[in-house]
């Protein structure tokens, strides 16, 4: 018997597992592939993180807090895992991106500044946007080393005594009174508590999100720059540039010495995240390239590395986060769409917090189960 069972050790997995294990609680984390496996969404080295946020304004104030506990999690941990390079948000004028990223920007009082895409090209070698473009520059956005903060809170939660079941599948939960079994392909554990953080897999958990938490392919692509003075996280801020062929996401040389690259909804292939693809083919890298010619051409050398990874969307592209009605002792965690990473450190304690109080400080109420739930 334990106090809360938490399924899925990826992002937001190790950190909700860490959060209640340094709360004392008695905590199995559960992972139907390797800790630290490339099978799901939050592998490739890093992750973007942005204060400017043009989803939404309300998410400012949790990335005010995780910016906070990713500094503590580097403390605890010993080694860097947010790393600054400032960003820019750019689309048209009148597009979501800028007037999104402007408008969290100043309901929150934010330091940014308007640019054109002319200045924007002019401070940051790297870039070359077209004319059209508005942009947001802010300059505490960057990176989270997404890999090895997983490994770290994983780390930290052990140390704290927690426990973790690598290569074990969940294969349900089963609700009760005051408690609730989760039932895996090895055996059978109870718990007062579960959080479900299963990403891509989440709806095999919890049917009412079959329709509503989709899975998605996606691919990412590593280039040798021409110029790789352009790319350093030093000159080159990340960016989310939504240009009229597509909307890209960009990372400076960082892991390994190749410019970042990632197109939202790529190809829109959806499917169970069994069945779709992690092999790249030749069209995943001409979509990329097509990006990399028109808006970074200092970025087109030779080909890297390629890596499918999965998004969970959702119609409205905000997250999932709340008890399941009727079942409180179920915890559903499904921070995705393609923006969710860079919150795990403060959704860990959100949900450490729904698994012991069953409730939060934050407002959750864009996150709520019943808007989608079919």
């Amino acid at each position: 018997m334990y106090d809360t069972i938490v399924i899925g050790i990826g992002g937001m997995g190790s950190a909700t597992l860490w959060e209640l294990a340094r709360r004392g609680q008695k905590v199995l984390g559960l992972e139907r592939y390797d800790l630290g496996h490339s099978m799901g969404s939050s592998h490739g080295f890093n992750r973007i993180i942005r204060l400017s946020y043009f989803e939404h304004p309300s998410y400012v104030p949790l990335l005010r807090r995780a910016y906070a506990l990713w500094r503590k999690t580097e403390e605890l941990a010993g080694e860097q895992l947010l790393f600054i390079t400032g960003s820019i948000d750019a689309s048209r004028e009148d597009g979501r991106v800028f007037t999104g990223s402007l408008a969290a920007c100043k309901e929150h009082g934010l330091s940014h500044e308007v640019l054109g895409a002319r200045e924007v090209n002019s401070r940051f070698p790297g870039y070359n946007l077209p004319d059209y473009m508005a942009c947001v520059f802010q300059p505490e956005g960057g990176f989270v080393a997404s890999e090895r903060a997983i490994l770290a809170y994983a780390a930290l939660a052990v140390d704290a005594g927690a426990e973790i079941h690598a290569r074990e599948k969940v294969v349900a939960v089963e609700p009760g009174q005051g408690r609730v079994a989760v039932i895996t392909d090895q055996g059978r554990y109870e718990a007062r508590r579960a959080v479900v953080a299963a990403g891509a897999w989440i709806s095999d958990l919890i049917p009412g999100l079959t329709m509503t938490a989709v899975p998605e392919r996606q691919v990412l692509g590593w280039f040798q720059p021409i110029d790789p003075s352009a790319f350093k996280p030093s000159v080159f801020p990340v960016s989310n540039i939504a240009a009229d062929h597509g909307h890209y996401y960009q990372f400076p040389s960082w892991g390994i010495p190749g410019f970042k690259i990632g197109k939202y909804n790529h190809f829109k292939e959806h499917g169970h995240a069994d069945e779709l693809s992690r092999e790249p083919r030749p069209d995943d890298e001409a979509a990329l390239r097509l990006a990399i010619r028109d808006l970074f051409p200092k970025a087109d050398g030779p080909t890297l590395r390629l890596a499918a990874c999965l998004f969970t969307n959702t119609p409205d592209e905000h997250f999932v986060v709340d008890t399941l009605p009727g079942h409180p002792e179920i915890i559903v965690a499904s921070p995705c769409s393609g923006h969710g990473f860079k919150f795990a450190s403060v959704m860990g304690e959100i949900l450490a917090d729904l698994a012991t109080t069953g409730e939060s400080k934050f407002d959750l109420e864009l996150f709520r189960y019943a808007r989608l739930a079919t």
